[in-house]
């Protein structure tokens, strides 16, 4: 682990970088044939971007290296009309997480997971949910790190984490 690596909460200043933090949190299984950027205008997937730091279980942190964001996890309630892809209720907030490809396995996502979970115990969240493809190695850290599996369909997981334990 890189000492100089620090976790933060994100500035409002950054917030624009939360539209690259999503599009790397997007599993991408062959990177010879990559989702075009686009996808993030799509309601379902913007919604974990849109208009952020202004809902009030609005939160993000980020991973920083030497000045320079390299990774992010953000959590919302995400319950309008447009709902999450880990949507379980209107009081249960939604992971997003991500890191640049050079900094993966590398144990910062463990960092900033355990950060957040920290954070939601403190501030009285008794659960928080993601979604996450079946094939995403990600799978393991979300285990890792306490979540369990509530529903499936044939490409995703809907995980939940209770934070009560």
């Amino acid at each position: 682990m890189n000492p100089n690596i620090t976790i933060r909460e994100i500035l409002l200043s950054e917030i624009y970088k939360l539209k690259d933090m999503l599009y790397e949190a997007i599993y991408q299984p062959d990177e010879k044939d990559l989702i075009p950027r686009n996808v993030l205008e799509i309601p379902e997937v913007n919604a974990y971007i849109k208009d952020f730091g202004k809902r009030a279980d609005d939160y993000c942190l980020v991973a920083n290296l030497d000045g320079k964001i390299i990774g992010a996890v953000w959590v919302r309630v995400i319950s309008d009309q447009i709902k999450g892809y880990g949507h379980v209720d209107a009081q249960t907030p939604e992971f997003a997480i991500s890191l640049y490809k050079q900094y993966r396995n590398q144990g910062i996502g463990t960092r900033l997971m355990t950060h957040m979970i920290d954070y939601l115990r403190k501030v009285g969240y008794k659960q928080a949910s993601l979604s996450v493809q079946k094939e995403n190695y990600a799978v393991q850290l979300y285990f890792k790190m306490g979540f369990s599996i509530v529903k499936e369909d044939n490409e995703d997981y809907l995980m939940i984490l209770n934070l009560n334990l």
